[in-house]
C-alpha cells in the first residue's frame, strides 16, 4: 500500500500562484510515476501533470507554460508550482502515485484531494 499526503491549495485571485506538494509513504517502488489530476464540479477527473521517476514529464495542454511539476526521489515527494492561475483552474486536485507492472498493468493510488479556488 502507498499513502499520499497532500498540502497546499487554497483561494487565490486570477493571475496568482499556488504550490501543491505531496509526500508518498509505504511500499514505494523505485520505478513509478507521480503527478496531479484535478476534478471540477460536474466534470471528469483529468490529468494535470505527471513525472516519472526518471524525470520525464507530461502536461495537459491547458496548463503548459503555467504549471511546473517536480519531484524529489529521495524524499518521495512531488510538487506542482502553479502560476498565472485562471478561474478555470478551480478544482479539487489529487495527488497520484502509479506503480507500473510488466506489460500494461499498473496500480494507482490517490491522495485525499485539496481544493484550489481561483477567483476572477
Amino acid at each position: 500500500q502507498v499513502q499520499l499526503v497532500e498540502s497546499g491549495g487554497g483561494l487565490v485571485q486570477a493571475g496568482g500562484s499556488l504550490r501543491l506538494s505531496c509526500a508518498a509513504s509505504g511500499s514505494i517502488f523505485s520505478i513509478n510515476t507521480m503527478g496531479w489530476y484535478r476534478q471540477a464540479p460536474g466534470k471528469q477527473r483529468e490529468l494535470v501533470a505527471v513525472i516519472t521517476s526518471g524525470g520525464s514529464t507530461n502536461y495537459a495542454d491547458s496548463v503548459k507554460g503555467r504549471f511546473t511539476i517536480s519531484r524529489d526521489n529521495a524524499k518521495n515527494t512531488v510538487s506542482l508550482q502553479m502560476n498565472s492561475l485562471k478561474p478555470e483552474d478551480t478544482a479539487v486536485y489529487y495527488c497520484n502515485y502509479r506503480r507500473q507492472y510488466s506489460g500494461s498493468a499498473y496500480c494507482d493510488y490517490w491522495g485525499q484531494g485539496t481544493q484550489v479556488t481561483v477567483s476572477s
